[in-house]
């Protein structure tokens, strides 16, 4: 009888299993979904992530295939030798390949995750596709060794199918490949939207920010600032590729904003230029140039370039701000052909905004705010002298945006720590500081410097380093451990990516060993803190990896 005889069972059966067995890899292969979505669709993230987990989710699936399909075979050979060749009951062992898979899948989701796979139109656009890959190559798999196997190696039969999880690796870029002709059309036509929507606001005050590290902390400080005089609609979170600006220019801008702040971020050169050929900038604020994200830049010089890229899209009636604090930003600010500000956290003759009589301390930062040969006190919550440079940013382009002096002090009285971004927390008799949202060379400094600042307790560091780096990732990293060395009394080290060099670089400055402790992921370490911290300890909690380096 034909395989594809509407009377055979096993048309049925191939049928049934194609999509029971497409439903299951779809959640199977979320891992490589969320690698994916985390890489902005670009398969050179989801490439360098295979490479630097040395794909150790290809030989979990290896071993869920092997295991099943030994059952499978086992299970097909003893049915077809009691009960004869081709026995239905044979069937009894897709059991098991369901079992494990199933058993996969939830050990899968269980393991923590910083930031999971969200549930987004293109997500569900490309599981969608995958399903439908998933779906054909299972089927075909089953008519074939339903029918043709058979003829060669007998009891192999339909356990085959089993292998199917070891394509996953392959179809989820291949399912990203043929949608991504569609995607870039509907990315085209929602920006043309949200250029569309922007020219019905011909008065409303442009502004973008980038920078290597600081953009996010900046944003809610002016932010806070500008909102004592203007209505500001500001990209949320961490918006800051082109349909996250698209997004918030569609659902978030109203007729009543004056405002608009928009954060932009890239980890390739051009990619600024994009966000500000939607936005259209008339303002803007360079936060610092630095190594960050060195490993997809490729070199100083091309970061450089790439954050220039919002002050060189400002027309010439426009500001732009610089952080005089930072060497290759003074080199930019030199090159700027519009109006601009320098700021300085001491006074210089170049500077138009500065600092002065700074107290830093656990509870804040108490300041003089000089502007334009203006002096005024100002006080804030937040820590750290990278967070008086933000607000000296932000203070600079809020005065040229018509803001008194007391206007900015107000705004700068209001600001509240932003979440995982050096937050000072206070937990069962312990002092947390949180920068755990990312890190860089500049950001670890400033937290090791606010950490020297708590004068009680045992400093304990909570970290697995800092990554993105490139070439220099290794050398940053011994420093790290090095400056660590210096200011904490008891190390956890969190995974392995760069445990070797921080441990080097924490040797190298006579630190005890028995001090250094290591943890696979956040959970383990925070576990282990509950045997080495006390009452009145500060912990620094300085990155937590994102799950493409799990």
């Amino acid at each position: 009888m034909s395989f594809f005889n509407l009377n055979n069972p096993e048309l049925y059966i191939g049928i049934a299993f194609a999509i029971v067995n497409a439903i299951l890899l779809c959640f199977a292969s979320s891992k490589f979904l969320q690698i994916i979505q985390l890489s902005g669709y670009k398969i050179s993230g989801y490439r360098v992530w295979l490479a630097d987990t040395h794909a150790k989710y290809i030989s979990r699936l290896a071993m869920l295939s092997f295991i099943s399909f030994s059952c499978m075979l086992i299970t097909v050979v003893i049915f077809d030798a009691y009960l004869g060749y081709a026995s239905y009951l044979a069937y009894i062992g897709f059991a098991f390949y369901l079992f494990f898979l199933i058993y996969f899948i939830c050990n899968m989701y269980i393991a923590p995750q910083k930031t999971p796979l969200k549930t987004t139109y293109r997500m569900n656009r490309l599981i969608a596709c995958l399903f439908t890959i998933i779906a054909i190559v299972s089927f075909i798999l089953f008519w074939i060794s339903t029918t043709y196997l058979p003829l060669y190696v007998p009891y192999i039969r339909f356990s085959v199918v089993a292998l199917t999880p070891l394509l996953l690796p392959l179809l989820v870029p291949l399912a990203h490949f043929i949608m991504l002709g569609y995607e870039i059309l509907n990315h085209k036509k929602f920006i043309s939207w949200a250029k569309k929507k922007l020219k019905k606001y011909p008065d409303l005050i442009k502004i973008g920010i980038t920078g290597s590290v600081g953009k996010t902390s900046t944003k809610f400080i002016l932010n806070s600032i500008l909102s004592e005089k203007y209505n500001v609609c500001m990209t949320p979170h961490s918006f800051n590729t082109p349909m996250g600006l698209t997004k918030v220019v569609l659902d978030y801008l109203k007729p009543s904003h004056e405002v608009l702040i928009t954060e932009m971020g890239a980890k390739q050169p051009g990619e600024i230029q994009a966000l500000c050929d939607i936005i259209k900038p008339k303002y803007g604020i360079l936060t610092l140039v630095g190594s960050q994200h060195l490993a997809t830049f490729g070199s100083l010089e091309n970061i450089a370039k790439t954050k220039n890229e919002l002050i060189n899209s400002l027309p010439t009636d426009g500001i732009a701000i610089f952080n005089g604090d930072n060497e290759p930003s003074i080199k930019l600010y030199e090159k700027c052909k519009i109006e601009k500000c320098l700021i300085t956290t001491k006074e210089c003759e170049s500077s138009f905004a500065y600092a002065k009589d700074v107290v830093l301390n656990e509870r804040g930062i108490n300041f003089t705010l000089c502007i334009d040969n203006k002096n005024i006190s100002c006080k804030t919550k937040l820590i750290g002298m990278h967070n008086l440079k933000n607000i000296l940013l932000c203070s600079a382009l809020a005065y040229k945006l018509g803001l008194s002096l007391e206007q900015i002090k107000i705004g700068i009285s209001k600001l509240e720590p932003i979440n995982h971004r050096l937050e000072l927390k206070k937990e069962n008799g312990l002092i947390i500081l949180d920068d755990s949202f990312n890190s860089s060379v500049e950001g670890s400094n400033s937290a090791l410097e606010c950490l020297k600042m708590f004068k009680t307790g045992k400093k304990i560091i909570v970290t697995p380093g800092l990554v993105e780096l490139g070439q220099l990732e290794k050398e940053s990293n011994f420093n790290f451990g090095a400056k660590i060395a210096e200011t904490c009394d008891e190390v956890i080290i969190v995974n392995k990516v760069n445990k070797n060099s921080i441990t080097e670089g924490l040797l190298s400055e006579g630190f005890s060993e028995e001090k250094i402790s290591f943890a696979t992921n956040l959970l383990e370490a925070k576990l282990k803190l509950k045997d080495i911290a006390k009452k009145g300890d500060v912990i620094l909690f300085e990155n937590d990896l994102p799950d493409n380096y799990t």
